[in-house]
């Protein structure tokens, strides 16, 4: 039987989709952990990519720092969080932080920093202060370089939280840690497959909320420029 066979006999079961170890339950679960994760991540990296880029100074650092940091392996990270604080929110919050700050910040710093230097200079020729050119200029043209970093950083952590079905936590990583563990091949497809589907889904819905936030002329800007 192929992959999308056992994942479909699977998924098509009704007791699949019921009670507290259903996929909507687990889908809840998993996006709650993804969603705190991703705002913690945002709180942390957004604002700190936003002072890098405005004063100029770190953004070697920043680059090379965060390349070195997505080099270090969640499950890894998730492990050694377990032995030195043992099992709990932290367990799978830190690792799970840590993979969605380098994206976000490398391109809230690039958005940042990218912004025409004409256009800074004829903004605080109009007697605007440093604060004001930060968030009247730099960060209106900044915003789809952050909005890429905030649905790359989403998408990572979406696909990466199974990882918390390693501590025992829920969501949809427990389909394949306990269908390993019994040898249900079907429970492990299908749970696979929701969160591919559930990382598709994020991916369309930050596609939207970039198209919500980003200004048209910019939009319009990025066209031209491919």
């Amino acid at each position: 039987m192929s992959f999308l066979t056992f994942a479909w006999d699977w998924l098509k079961s009704p007791q699949q989709w019921q009670g507290p170890d259903g996929i909507p339950s687990r889908v809840l679960q998993h996006l709650a952990y993804s969603g705190l994760s991703l705002l913690i991540a945002t709180l942390i990296a957004v604002p700190l990519g936003l002072l890098i880029g405005h004063y100029g100074r770190g953004g070697f650092a920043v680059v090379n720092v965060t390349n070195i940091w997505r080099a270090i392996p969640t499950l890894g990270l998730l492990i050694l969080v377990v032995v030195l604080l043992g099992l709990g929110v932290l367990a799978w919050l830190i690792p799970l932080v840590a993979l969605a700050i380098p994206p976000i910040l490398v391109n809230t710093y690039e958005g940042v920093a990218g912004v025409d230097p004409e256009l800074k200079d004829a903004a605080r020729g109009m007697g605007m202060t440093s604060w004001q050119v930060l968030w009247k200029v730099e960060v209106p043209v900044a915003v789809p370089l952050i909005m890429l970093g905030l649905r790359t950083g989403a998408i990572f952590v979406v696909a990466t939280a199974t990882i918390a079905a390693e501590i025992g936590v829920g969501g949809l990583g427990r389909y394949i840690i306990d269908g390993l563990a019994s040898n249900n091949y079907g429970e492990v497809a299908g749970g696979a497959a929701v969160i591919v589907v559930l990382a598709l889904l994020i991916q369309l819905v930050f596609t939207g909320l970039r198209r919500l936030v980003v200004p048209t002329g910019l939009r319009l800007q990025a066209r031209s420029s491919r």
